[in-house]
This record gives structure tokens, sequence and C-alpha cells, in this order.
């Protein structure tokens, strides 16, 4: 089972917000590329019926992940997080 320790061992950008919820911001140099990541996470999150909350600004995604049936964290979530790591950063 994948937790937040074993998730920041690959990627340290996560953490655990205070709503309980996964949390990364990912920093881009421009929106078209902040776009083209949300646009692949998004697709991933969609094939996974797995849906995250993705904030998209100029140069930024923050991206909070939970299971919302449950309010909570559960084995999906750290799934997701993962493959949104590995999709960062947006190749060029």
């Amino acid at each position: 089972m994948i937790d937040l320790q074993t998730l920041q061992q690959h990627d340290d950008g996560w953490s655990i917000n205070p709503a309980g919820h996964l949390q990364r911001q990912f920093e881009f140099d421009d929106f078209a590329l902040a776009l083209a990541f949300t646009n692949r996470l998004g697709a991933q999150a969609e094939q996974a019926n797995h849906h995250p909350d993705i904030h998209l600004a100029w140069g930024k995604v923050v991206v909070e992940i939970w299971t919302h049936s449950i309010n909570k964290l559960s084995p999906a979530d750290y799934r997701l997080a993962r493959e949104a790591s590995r999709l960062y950063p947006t190749p060029e």
C-alpha cells in the first residue's frame, strides 16, 4: 500500500493539507504548460474514475486529492498522486 511516506520517497512535493487531503503545487514556465499538464492529469483521472480538485493559474497547478465518497484518503488517492508526479514536468 502506498502512504504519504512512500509517496514522499519518490516525490517530496506532496503533503497533507489542513483538510486532510493530499496536496501539491506544480510550477511551470507559463500558462500553456500548466494547462497541458492539467489536461493530461484530467485525462488520467477520468480513466481512473478518480477526480481530484485541480486549481489552474498562470505558471502553477495546485492538485488536491481525496476520496470524496468517504471524505478521507484512500489507496486510490496515493496512486493518483504518483501518476500526477509521473506526468510532471511537462515534456516540451
